[in-house]
């Protein structure tokens, strides 16, 4: 029987239907165009129970309503040719048949199963640890990958698999260590390069990160949108602590949205960095307008609490009245979701998708509410810590703007700590301790922004 380039059994009968499949798992795990080729793959084999299946799951991964439509066919081939399917095909089956039907419980089992025995499948592996990111259970991901980290050990994409599992569980040691192993293997491995970005920012080595980035552009070739855009959007952030406004708008303009506009990851990328760049005091012109020409097409999707918020808030932010039946649909999701993810919803999507719309609104008080009572569990609908960090960033706009100005000195006291010298946090700091009547806070406030700012020139 022949086998794919990490060893694993497939049935494939030709040397094109081999290559197609390697290049649907490579280029997933390496974030690369090339695993698209599945699709025509699997149309020009339809009697292949593998290649119809990663047809089915990459359609699934358009995270929109209109994804299962596109996959059912897959299922469907995939189903059929079951009888000339080896076991782990088969098995890999199973998993897009549970994720097609939203049952996450079944489609994690089958991937445990799958991996247990065959544990060379790095593609399960991957789309396991992304439905735990999507309901944020980090130490999930870390263990998933954990346990097949002695059988890959040579494989850079597992130790970028590892060093991400280990950020979102602040293993921050860990996750550094395991993501220079995995580019010690291979310098272009996307992963690795944005989770140890994730470690730099986390641990305010802002220049550092910059530079590390900076110096593997090069790298960043071949690479799906979701990967370019998200590498430019960690950059961004790391130039709007520098203070490099011009260049965090050149890295949105020019590279975070500039390619798949109607993709769900690129959605989410442009709105949060153009949310960012707003609350630093950058003026963004008529962007949101842009970019809501393009949310407006999402209509009521409720595919995942997190993509939705911010869809919700590149609507509201826009004025548009979209927002409006968007908010209601995740009303109703709080109710009818499936009873793994309603109280992700219930408790933590729906009071933030009212305080985010309601600070878009200019109604502050709302924003606070909504949003106080959303942080504590806003883990649950998923998203990294860099991501999420923009929710926290409203609420402390909203105490400000509420005058609320001792909860804010806290709260940018406490952000100091990964950020010690970032140009908006410091400013804003500034003008905090001056209304607070403590001239002197201020005075230093504005020496770190000035001493920043001077060693850029």
């Amino acid at each position: 029987m022949r086998v794919d380039y990490l060893g694993n059994p497939v049935s494939v009968s030709t040397d094109a239907g081999l290559a197609a499949v390697n290049d649907f798992v490579g280029g997933f795990l390496a974030y690369e165009t090339r695993a698209a080729g599945v699709l025509a793959a699997a149309d020009a084999d339809p009697a292949s129970a593998l290649l119809n299946a990663y047809a089915g799951m990459l359609w699934l991964l358009l995270e929109s309503h209109e994804g299962p439509g596109h996959a059912a066919p897959y299922l469907a081939k995939a189903q059929a040719a079951r009888p000339t399917a080896h076991p782990r095909e088969e098995a890999n089956i199973d998993f897009l048949a549970a994720w097609f039907e939203d049952d996450i419980p079944g489609a994690l089992a089958v991937a445990d199963a799958i991996l247990a025995r065959w544990p060379h499948d790095l593609l399960i592996l991957k789309l396991r640890q992304y439905h735990d990111f999507n309901r944020g259970d980090s130490p999930a991901m870390l263990r998933a990958a954990a346990s097949v980290a002695e059988a890959n050990a040579e494989v850079a994409h597992l130790h970028g698999m590892m060093a991400f599992a280990y950020e979102q569980c602040h293993l921050l040691d860990e996750a550094e260590a395991s993501a220079r192993r995995a580019l010690d293997l291979q310098r272009k491995e996307p992963w690795a390069q944005h989770a140890l970005a994730h470690v730099m920012l986390t641990r305010g080595r802002i220049d550092e990160g910059a530079a590390f980035l900076e110096g593997l552009r090069d790298t960043w070739t071949g690479l799906n949108s979701f990967m370019d855009t998200h590498l430019w959007w960690h950059l961004a952030l790391f130039y709007l602590s520098q203070g490099r406004f011009e260049q965090a708008l050149a890295a949105y303009d020019q590279h975070c949205w500039t390619q798949e506009k109607d993709y769900s990851q690129d959605q989410a990328g442009a709105v949060s960095l153009l949310a960012r760049l707003e609350l630093a005091g950058v003026t963004v012109g008529d962007r949101w307008n842009d970019l809501a020409d393009h949310l407006i097409r999402r209509g009521e999707d409720v595919v995942q609490p997190f993509l939705t918020l911010q869809y919700l808030y590149g609507l509201a932010r826009a004025g548009r009245p979209q927002a409006g039946p968007l908010l209601e649909a995740v009303r109703r999701r709080a109710t009818e979701a499936p009873p793994f993810t309603r109280e992700a919803w219930r408790d933590a999507a729906l009071p933030a998708a009212e305080g985010l719309v309601a600070y878009a609104r200019g109604d502050v008080e709302a924003a606070l509410r909504g949003l106080r009572s959303a942080l504590p569990r806003l883990i649950e609908v998923g998203g990294s810590h860099a991501q999420r960090d923009l929710f926290e960033q409203i609420l402390l706009d909203a105490l400000i703007r509420s005058g609320r100005l001792s909860e804010a000195q806290q709260a940018l006291e406490l952000r100091r700590a990964f950020d010690p010298d970032g140009v908006p946090l410091n400013r804003t700091l500034a003008d905090v301790y001056e209304r607070l009547g403590l001239p002197g806070e201020a005075a230093k406030a504005r020496a770190r922004v000035e001493r920043r700012l001077a060693a850029l020139a």
